[in-house]
Parts: structure tokens; C-alpha cells; sequence
């Protein structure tokens, strides 16, 4: 899990550019979880973006609004449509709080497909944009290969029985 963010975290924001560039994208993690009912802490926001060069050219954009940098320097460039399209992990902080951007196929318990993981996806509708958020099944798998404390917690929250009342 992240440490905790210098500023505030503004998901709705970052859902907002990448709206506004109408970057196409699946939610994965923690805000995931939250989709589907379990509310726990997060402080970054991850998906998973559909891998065409329209899409790569307006994640780049949004990027740029974002005021996105590198969360650890090196040689991959935002504004480069070709480079994000083919990077396995973009972890970037934004005026708004960290956002990680990951390719399908570097995904722990890949779906098929970008294809397959969109068209499984819930939408939620937040201030008026719809959010793909990774649907129920897709999202156990991806936190059962990646198996760290947190997703394991997630799992048992995910699958536990709601309570009667």
C-alpha cells in the first residue's frame, strides 16, 4: 500500500480529465473494491487503458492536463503516445494524487483481453461520467495473483456474506 499523499487525493478529478480526453480505461485496486461495495483506504488510483494509439495519444493529453511526473525518474516519456502504449507500468503522481497506469498484459491474472476485461466491467456514474470499474470476478483474480496482504483482505471483503439484518 502507498504512503499517504502530500495533498489530498482527488479521484474525482483525475476521472474528470481522463473523461474530458476521453481516455477509454478500466479501474483496478483499491477504488475498484470500493466499486463493488467494500469501502477501505486508498490513496492512488489504478487502471488499465486500452492499448491502441488513439487512446495512448489521449492518455498523454490527459497526462499533460494532470500535470503528471514520474514517480521514479527514468527514461519513459508522457508525452510520448508510443512509449505509454508499450510501458508495463506508468506510475505517476498528478496535482491530484497518485495515478498508476497498467498495461493488460502486465497485469497479475490477466483478463484475455482489454476487450474482455471492458465488456465484464461495472459503471458506476460519478457526477455525471461513467467509470468502468473491473467487474467482480476479473478483480478476485487480479488481487488472488498478486497475493499481497492487502488484496488478500480485499478478496475477504469482496466475497464475505452480507450481514442480515
Amino acid at each position: 500500500m502507498h504512503d499517504p499523499p502530500d495533498r489530498e487525493f482527488q479521484a474525482d478529478e483525475i476521472f474528470n480529465a481522463l473523461a474530458k480526453h476521453r481516455v477509454n480505461f478500466v479501474v483496478i485496486g483499491g477504488i475498484a473494491v470500493q466499486g463493488h461495495g467494500y469501502i477501505r483506504g486508498t490513496y492512488d488510483l489504478d487502471i488499465i487503458t486500452e492499448p491502441t494509439a488513439l487512446n495512448a495519444a489521449r492518455l498523454s493529453e490527459a497526462l499533460l492536463e494532470l500535470e503528471a511526473e514520474l514517480r521514479v525518474p527514468g527514461s519513459l516519456r508522457l508525452t510520448d503516445p508510443q512509449q505509454l502504449r508499450s510501458a508495463p507500468l506508468i506510475a505517476t503522481v498528478t496535482k491530484f494524487g497518485p495515478l498508476d497506469v497498467v498495461h493488460v498484459e502486465h497485469v497479475a491474472g490477466p483478463p484475455k483481453s482489454y476487450e474482455a476485461l471492458r465488456s465484464a466491467a461495472l459503471v458506476i456514474t460519478l457526477d455525471g461520467i461513467e467509470i468502468p470499474v473491473a467487474g467482480l470476478s476479473d478483480l478476485i483474480r487480479m488481487k488472488r495473483a498478486a497475493g499481497r496482504d492487502q488484496d488478500l483482505a480485499d478478496i475477504e471483503a469482496l466475497t464475505r456474506e452480507p450481514e442480515s439484518t
